[in-house]
């Protein structure tokens, strides 16, 4: 089985993540329980150990459904991840939190949701710039003391962020967005992981969807992704056209679409693992069809260069070596 090991957390994870994000019906709309539960399952048997959620994810029923999904597999074979940020309010609105109370209230929860003793790996979801940092890394540091969590870091942080945060606490690991379409933490947040031996798992590493291959250009959506500039009209058609030129290479590697682009991804010595979304176990059984894959380099800059910012013609995409 194929494991990096997560920066200096130590953590020897696939570099392969399954993603719960999904769950989330206010993005994503209604899922079906039983089939990600049978994607978890099916995760495991294919080499994949590192399960990332949050409590924002469905408030809580992407834990409760993970926590399901993982009760029969070997705890000690696994890293779970999951996120603090929000205080929830009963109306379902929501505001951020990070304040030393809430977030060892929030960690008892998330405990009890997934069925765990400890954490592995718990994540600030997003930065809140009313509490003080040395609070927030004082209350983790005490979770960590109590045995709920094995290590701490951050997501949805930027270098600077990420710089202060790691002044006043033990921050191992960072969860950015990343994909080959918006690469955008190359100019600095992953340089500064890279030297500084953190941890980086990415996430939407498909870009949504759209690097998966399977859109033509056509579609509309129902979900957010219907009011997002990348999935509609002229710019849509344009990127879904480069990720079909793709096809020759993936077919000279033996790879489908989404598994080239996800090796590709993966290749970056910044970037650890990748975190994808999963509803269904063919989902699952695809991207961890990627783990021990390479692509020579003139191959890695030809996707970079089909599908990447500022491309507005496909690359050569011949492909040459599996």
């Amino acid at each position: 089985m194929e494991r990096v090991t997560l920066g200096e957390s130590g953590f020897q994870v696939s570099p392969v993540a399954f993603g719960t994000w999904q769950l989330s019906p206010r993005f994503w709309g209604k899922q079906s329980r039983e089939d990600a539960i049978a994607a978890m399952q099916l995760a495991y048997d294919r080499g994949i150990n590192f399960f990332d959620t949050a409590e924002a994810y469905g408030d809580g029923e992407a834990e409760k459904v993970l926590g399901e999904g993982i009760r029969d597999l070997p705890r000690q074979d696994l890293v779970i991840v999951t996120k603090v940020f929000n205080h929830f309010n009963p109306d379902g609105s929501r505001y951020p939190d990070l304040s030393p109370g809430h977030i060892a209230a929030r960690c008892d929860l998330s405990l009890g949701r997934l069925g765990l003793e400890t954490i592995d790996l718990y994540l600030l979801h997003m930065y809140d710039p009313l509490t003080p940092l040395a609070d927030i890394a004082g209350a983790l540091e005490r979770l960590r003391e109590q045995g709920k969590i094995r290590a701490y870091g951050v997501s949805n942080h930027n270098a600077e962020q990420c710089r202060a945060q790691r002044r006043f606490g033990q921050y191992a690991v960072v969860q950015p967005p990343y994909s080959l379409i918006d690469p955008a933490g190359e100019t600095d947040l992953l340089p500064y992981c890279q030297a500084e031996n953190l941890g980086v798992m990415i996430y939407s590493p498909m870009h949504k969807g759209l690097l998966t291959g399977k859109y033509t250009g056509t579609e509309s959506f129902d979900d957010f992704r219907g009011n997002h500039p990348d999935f509609h009209g002229e710019r849509f058609r344009d990127l879904c056209a480069r990720v079909q030129s793709l096809k020759p290479m993936a077919d000279g590697y033996g790879l489908t679409i989404y598994q080239l682009v996800l090796t590709a991804t993966l290749m970056h010595p910044a970037i650890h693992a990748a975190i994808c979304g999963i509803k269904t176990p063919d989902q699952i059984a695809e991207a961890a069809g990627v783990l021990g894959k390479t692509l020579s380099r003139e191959d890695y800059f030809a996707v970079r260069n089909a599908v990447g910012p500022g491309s507005s013609k496909v690359a050569d995409t011949r492909g040459s070596r599996k």
